[in-house]
């Protein structure tokens, strides 16, 4: 603490004559001179912890932008990670797509070739169908004159004549069948020759339009394998690059980040050393702006202490109880709200004093009273509405009761043991909106064991 703003006291006549008149009275100005000079300092101090408190809520702003920028950055890169396997995968893919086209465009050649040899097959069985044509041909003519011949013979060649009838038919149906597989044949042949003009390959040539559409097809698919490959590779490059960059990056945030947690560490010492000002100035007995808050503050922790007390001696509640620190969370609260075994009890005292305080000054934000943890039972009666399902917004802003709030000021204020303690911080209205504020806080003893504080948060 400050000890050299302690007031002190006025000077004796014998030692100091000239601040005093002809009967030893203190001549006017000398006290309020002081007050005066300790009224300057503490709306200086003020004034400087409002600033620390803006600069120190926009470093820490700007430091948790950072972190979020840090953790983006981290879920790209993973992402990226997950683009890399992803192009692994279809580097991978694709070639084993090539050594399937590859292995395709093998058996290809060999059907063309099983196909030639299909081709020269189906002709040879066209040859000698045409000769067997040839044959039956002849055999007719030669069964023709044999039948003319046994006529002419008369009744001793009648018998000749019927054999020689029976294998002109013959010959005749052979030479009918043998037309119509040599016909069938052509039609197979020309069939099996577009098919192996389809799948033809001129080895040791580029590919044209006299080339199989089988071969042209392939050659196609190998091209647009190729094209992927080419196109995979050139996103591995685009990947390490972006890697590459966003490493860079990721490392000038954190090195950002550990400059402003270093500026916020300068800016929190700023701000106590005011609110240390202002706590000297307050016990130095001169009156400022903010006595009546501390003075409203200490007299409601002591009524609070009192009524706690009341309670415990009356047998409403058990100490056990009144120190629980099981949180039990309450489903479904968004935020997270939570209930201990004082709750009722601080529902039902609480607020014949802190909907009390909200009367002392239109300055005044909100009263409320916390245990050691920041834990607030019951806060005022415009905070501390039901929750709404699904709308958090709404509930951070109007459901502030059953709630931890165990930032800086909070935790502070719950913890303080000292007669009283004053902060100014920075209050987040929601909506990207801020007001800097004050606060003071007195402890809440039950039985000399410290239970909480109560907190008084006013505007400047």
């Amino acid at each position: 603490m400050l000890t050299f703003l302690k007031k002190p006291k006025l000077p004796s006549a014998s030692n100091d004559s000239h601040l005093h008149d002809d009967e030893g009275t203190p001549r006017h100005g000398a006290g309020t001179a002081f007050d005066h000079v300790i009224n300057t300092l503490a709306s200086q101090a003020s004034a400087l912890g409002q600033e620390a408190a803006e600069v120190r809520g926009a470093i820490d702003d700007t430091d948790k932008a950072a972190a979020v920028s840090i953790q983006a950055i981290s879920t790209l890169a993973q992402h990226l990670d997950e683009v890399e396997a992803a192009r692994a995968e279809i580097d991978e893919e694709t070639r084993g797509s090539q050594v399937t086209v590859a292995d395709a465009r093998a058996a290809v050649e060999q059907v063309g070739c099983e196909v030639s040899r299909i081709v020269d097959s189906l002709r040879e069985v066209g040859s000698a169908a045409g000769q067997i044509t040839q044959i039956a041909l002849q055999t007719r003519l030669v069964a023709f004159n044999a039948s003319v011949e046994a006529k002419r013979a008369g009744a001793a060649g009648r018998g000749f004549a019927v054999v020689a009838d029976a294998v002109r038919d013959l010959a005749g149906r052979v030479e009918a069948s043998s037309q119509q597989i040599m016909s069938t044949m052509k039609q197979l042949d020309e069939r099996v020759g577009r098919l192996a003009r389809e799948i033809q390959n001129r080895d040791g040539e580029d590919l044209d339009d006299h080339d199989g559409k089988v071969h042209r097809a392939l050659a196609s698919v190998e091209r647009k394998v190729k094209r992927i490959q080419q196109a995979t590779q050139g996103s591995r490059e685009t990947c390490d690059g972006l890697r590459a960059q966003m490493g860079g990056i990721q490392d000038d945030i954190r090195a950002t980040s550990r400059v402003l947690r270093g500026a916020l560490s300068r800016t929190d010492t700023l701000l106590q050393i005011s609110e240390q000002l202002l706590e000297a100035v307050a016990d130095a007995g001169v009156h400022t702006g903010d006595t009546p808050y501390i003075d409203a503050v200490k007299a409601g922790a002591g009524h609070l202490s009192q009524l706690l007390q009341e309670a415990l001696a009356a047998g409403h509640i058990r100490e056990a109880e009144l120190f629980d620190e099981q949180y039990v969370p309450v489903g479904g609260s968004n935020p997270p709200q939570h209930i201990t075994r004082f709750s009722p009890l601080a529902e039902r005292i609480f607020p014949s004093v802190q909907e009390k305080l909200l009367q002392l000054s239109p300055k005044v934000v909100f009263a409320i009273a916390v245990d050691r943890n920041g834990y607030v039972p019951m806060h005022n009666s415009k905070y501390s509405q039901a929750q709404r399902a699904d709308d958090p917004t709404w509930n951070a802003a109007n459901s502030r009761w059953r709630r931890i709030f165990n930032d800086r000021t909070g935790l502070a204020s719950a913890r303080n043991q000292k007669p009283f303690l004053l902060q100014t911080y920075r209050r987040d209205m929601g909506g990207g909106k801020f007001v800097v504020m004050k606060e003071a806080a007195a402890p809440i003893t039950v039985n000399g064991r410290h239970w909480g504080g109560l907190r008084l948060a006013f505007h400047f």
